[in-house]
């Protein structure tokens, strides 16, 4: 995290960013890139976890390397 933001990017591609951490740690990574992204910087994350993609105000979902739904929640 500190390598990829150190540099203020005004987009941050993270893939699968809480994949192989324990509960504790990835909440606390969720929330830094929270921060982040309130801060201006977009996020692009991509993963198989249900409830952080749910996190996301805009979800693109792919099936066989095709979209298949592009919905954005209302904040």
């Amino acid at each position: 995290m500190a390598r990829a933001t150190i540099m203020r990017p005004v987009v941050l591609l993270a893939d699968e960013p809480t994949g192989n951490l324990d509960r504790a740690s990835g909440k606390e990574v969720v929330g830094l890139l929270e921060g982040l992204n309130a801060s201006g910087v977009t996020l692009v994350v991509v993963t198989h976890d249900p409830q952080l993609g749910q996190r996301a105000r805009r979800q693109i979902h792919m099936v066989d390397g095709r979209i298949d739904t592009d919905e954005v929640s209302p904040q």
